[in-house]
């Protein structure tokens, strides 16, 4: 169990770093998926676009919508876009860095996909085989005397290399989709290469400060979702811990008298400790209703970001500023001119 723990400390500590090895993984199991996918187009006209074009669009929103659920700062974004205004004001320029963050990573998976499914080319042949001049791959004598419908039929079947007779038109036709799939794919890349450079010399033209302050806001939303997080569990732990110490006391309190009549003044020590220490972690909330309206008060009002000192600092700075003031007061008494060239001696 401690190893868990361990584990999911150490992921949380490198949340970031963690999110870009999802990423990756989801790409090569994006790449890994259509490898072992096995495309079957229906080979029928009223079915090879749908299923072809499908093909390329549907398993990318689905794998960008996976990125969006295996990544830990949507729920934080939508907390923060949903939560009161209460002390605390918004700013859309933190929110809007962290979708942009989380949309970027979760792009990978998906242009991965379209990439390799436009670099395979079979979807494409499935998609626009109907669509293509069939005169120019073989003698045009032999399709003159179908019907339309018959020639639709037969393009469609281009594919399936088991339900066409000519098997030269079949493969001159695929090669030609192909290297069009393939041409598409290679501009694609280039668009999604030429984005991502865009992105990363266009940023630092803008104001470094911004970029630093929503940087900096959106970290600690994060981490004070994390830490608000650790402090419930703790205290829901103390709490457990000490009403569970006092339903003991309560039903067999003698008993417990007796047991600690017997057992070493060592042992009572450390006890107190125990009990001392989750008394602290508690930190005065001690009933239900008190922790119900904690928990409202930081949904619909979290405090504001401007830390105070606590008043014992304040307390002992005021003590300073009083003590340096009565000894600036002292010393314009030893100089005053009514006390002589002894000071305050001549007077006593």
């Amino acid at each position: 169990m401690d190893k868990f723990r361990m584990m999911f400390q150490f992921l949380q500590s490198n949340q970031e770093s963690f999110m870009n090895g999802i990423c990756g993984i989801m790409a090569l199991a994006s790449a890994q998926m259509y490898s072992a996918f096995e495309f079957s187009c229906p080979c029928m006209p009223e079915y090879n676009y749908s299923y072809g074009i499908g093909l390329l669009i549907i398993p990318p929103i689905w794998f960008f919508m996976l990125g969006f659920v295996l990544n830990n700062n949507v729920s934080v974004l939508a907390e923060e876009w949903h939560r009161p205004m209460g002390k605390r004001t918004k700013d859309t320029s933190v929110l809007r860095y962290m979708f942009c963050s989380i949309t970027q990573r979760s792009l990978i998976a998906p242009a991965v996909w379209v990439s390799v499914t436009l670099m395979d080319g079979k979807s494409f042949v499935c998609a626009f085989s109907i669509n293509l001049d069939i005169d120019r791959f073989g003698n045009a004598t032999l399709w003159k005397e179908m019907s339309e419908t018959e020639r639709i039929r037969l393009l469609a079947k281009i594919p399936c290399k088991d339900l066409i007779v000519n098997q030269e038109i079949r493969v001159a036709a695929s090669q030609y989709i192909k290297c069009i799939s393939q041409a598409c794919g290679w501009t694609f890349l280039l668009l999604m290469t030429f984005a991502a450079f865009l992105i990363r010399a266009i940023r630092p033209c803008f104001t470094q400060a911004a970029f630093l302050k929503t940087k900096y806001w959106s970290h600690y939303i994060d981490i004070e979702r994390k830490m608000f997080d650790e402090t419930c569990k703790e205290h829901a732990k103390s709490f457990a811990k000490v009403c569970i110490h006092q339903y003991f006391e309560n039903i067999s309190g003698e008993m417990r008298s007796f047991h600690h009549n017997r057992s070493g003044k060592d042992e009572s020590d450390d006890e107190d400790d125990h009990k001392r220490s989750d008394e602290e972690k508690l930190l005065g909330i001690r009933a239900q209703d008190d922790m119900n309206k904690v928990l409202w008060n930081w949904h619909s009002c979290k405090p504001a970001l401007a830390l105070r000192k606590d008043q014992t600092g304040r307390w002992k700075e005021w003590q300073g500023e009083r003590r340096d003031q009565r000894c600036r007061e002292w010393a314009r008494e030893w100089t005053h001119p009514w006390y002589g060239e002894k000071g305050m001696g001549s007077v006593l």
